[in-house]
């Protein structure tokens, strides 16, 4: 990306640095991907024991109608917890570092693993619904500080691909709550309380063992101003001693940092040289959530149940999509270098847009054509792979991307509260809608993704192979500001601080 001096070494994925990785992405992105999918399967036992309980409570049966709102609150209580999650990421990640807010976080997934193991014990489908808002939280903080860490700890020409990862264990998340809720395993009158209770262990796990490795050097050098301690850490991550030219970057980033000071997200929404990309990050986000990824997941079994799948295996169906989705994701990580990130938009949101309209008509004429439920596994396939090679890990990717470091820990916030509001409306509202308009409910997100297709073939821009300073150049042709306007003060020093991005 930069000129290198011909003595600079090009990093190279050390053992410390891959454990890290593994650790930090284990321990947080897999539980998002976990807590996503795990009400997946138990979901009648689970409105069984609301009934029972409600029942032994009150002598009566709650009507249906109540019944599914209490369901879809459980549901979205999780996505509402990412919401305030993510709002805690700026003031955590400058008061306990990037590694000390991923061990604080743990508080939120062990906690809530012991009151969803105990729920049933306790006669109490309260202690799920706060247990929800709890996971929600770590994975709202997660889903932003595990990127900001890696991408901290990481070498410049390792940043992309690392990037990625945490969007890999998300999935593979998804994968073992599928695979664990199983009928045969843990979706059982006995197993359900298990299944909501295992979310503790990777956090448990990370608990134990990410002490032992580094903090972003970047944090103990400009926010802490501990020399040794980020020279340690340099030295620890890229198994070299010489760590001079590396040090001297990141002394030089911070620097440039003072004369841009710090934008808070008002700042964010109220200057002109920002204002493409802010726009851009909203619909990147809101598409992601809103073209009916969680719809897909959420209600995938009944999805498979009207198309004709046989009740008992249903879930090996759910179990496959899941392992197609890890492997894409997977695919991803190795492609978003060659082909880059506008193509890869631009490919899995039209096949998210043509599952979606090949879908409705699948489910609409499934009972007149014998082969329909055939085309509908097909497509709910298809819109999972086309999702997981764009939409899905672009967006974040793009954040970093975009912006420059004096905004981007505000435009993490933007982008974090986008997904998880509408992460949030689509769990809340689609049961109603899909009761309302039946197989129809499918248009509504075909309609957001051909709109978000169009956004990104008009406006955005490809960043792949680009220095900072370039993407930004495209930007400011965009928001048509000159160069040499007032506000471009955070890119006076920018040669320097481009070499530390």
């Amino acid at each position: 990306m930069e000129q290198q001096s011909p003595a600079r070494k090009e990093g190279r994925l050390t053992l410390i640095l891959s454990l890290a990785t593994l650790i930090a992405a284990f321990g947080s992105s897999f539980q998002y991907g976990y807590n996503v999918a795990a009400v997946n399967s138990p979901a009648e036992l689970m409105k069984e024991f609301y009934n029972q309980t409600y029942y032994e409570r009150n002598n009566n049966y709650i009507n249906e109608f109540s019944l599914t709102l209490l369901w879809s609150v459980s549901v979205s209580m999780f996505p509402f917890g990412g919401f305030l999650g993510s709002l805690m990421v700026g003031p955590l990640v400058n008061k306990f570092g990037r590694k000390g807010t991923l061990l604080f976080n743990n508080i939120f997934s062990i906690v809530p693993a012991i009151l969803m193991g105990c729920s049933e014990v306790a006669r109490s489908f309260e202690m799920i619904i706060v247990s929800r808002l709890l996971v929600g939280i770590c994975a709202g903080l997660s889903s932003s500080v595990v990127p900001m860490y890696l991408g901290e700890l990481a070498p410049k020409n390792l940043r992309g691909a690392l990037g990625v990862v945490p969007q890999v264990f998300i999935t593979v998340g998804i994968l073992v709550a599928q695979i664990f809720g199983l009928r045969s395993l843990l979706a059982n009158k006995e197993g359900w309380p298990i299944l909501l209770g295992l979310t503790g262990i990777p956090a448990a796990l990370q608990l134990l063992l990410l002490p032992f490795f580094p903090e972003s050097p970047r944090y103990l050098l400009i926010q802490k101003k501990d020399e040794a301690a980020a020279k340690n850490a340099l030295k620890k991550l890229r198994g070299w001693d010489d760590v001079g030219s590396e040090m001297e970057e990141i002394r030089q980033e911070d620097e440039a940092e003072k004369a841009a000071g710090f934008i808070s997200v008002l700042k964010l929404f109220s200057m002109r040289s920002l204002r493409w990309q802010v726009i851009s990050i909203i619909i990147l986000m809101g598409g992601q959530q809103l073209s009916g990824v969680n719809a897909i997941y959420y209600y995938a079994d009944q999805i498979y149940l009207s198309a004709g799948v046989n009740h008992h295996d249903v879930q090996y169906v759910t179990v496959g999509t899941g392992a197609v989705n890890v492997l894409m994701t997977a695919c991803a990580v190795f492609i978003v270098e060659l082909l880059g990130r506008r193509v890869l938009l631009l490919l899995g949101f039209s096949v998210c847009f043509t599952s979606c309209c090949v879908l409705t008509a699948a489910l609409a004429l499934q009972d007149t054509i014998s082969w329909m439920p055939y085309i509908s596994i097909a497509c709910v396939i298809s819109y999972v792979v086309g999702h997981a090679l764009g939409p899905s890990p672009i967006p974040a990717l793009l954040i970093t991307e975009i912006f420059l470091q004096s905004s981007r820990p505000s435009a993490f916030m933007v982008g974090g509260s986008v997904h998880w509001l509408s992460n949030f409306t689509v769990g809340l509202i689609f049961p109603f809608i899909q009761v309302g308009l039946g197989p129809y409910s499918f248009i509504i997100f075909a309609v957001i993704c051909l709109l978000t297709t169009i956004y990104i073939f008009l406006v955005v821009p490809e960043t792949k192979g680009k220095t900072f300073m370039e993407i930004n150049q495209i930007f400011t042709k965009m928001n048509k500001v000159s160069e040499v306007h007032p506000e471009k003060e955070e890119l006076k020093d920018f040669p320097i601080s481009a070499s530390g991005l």
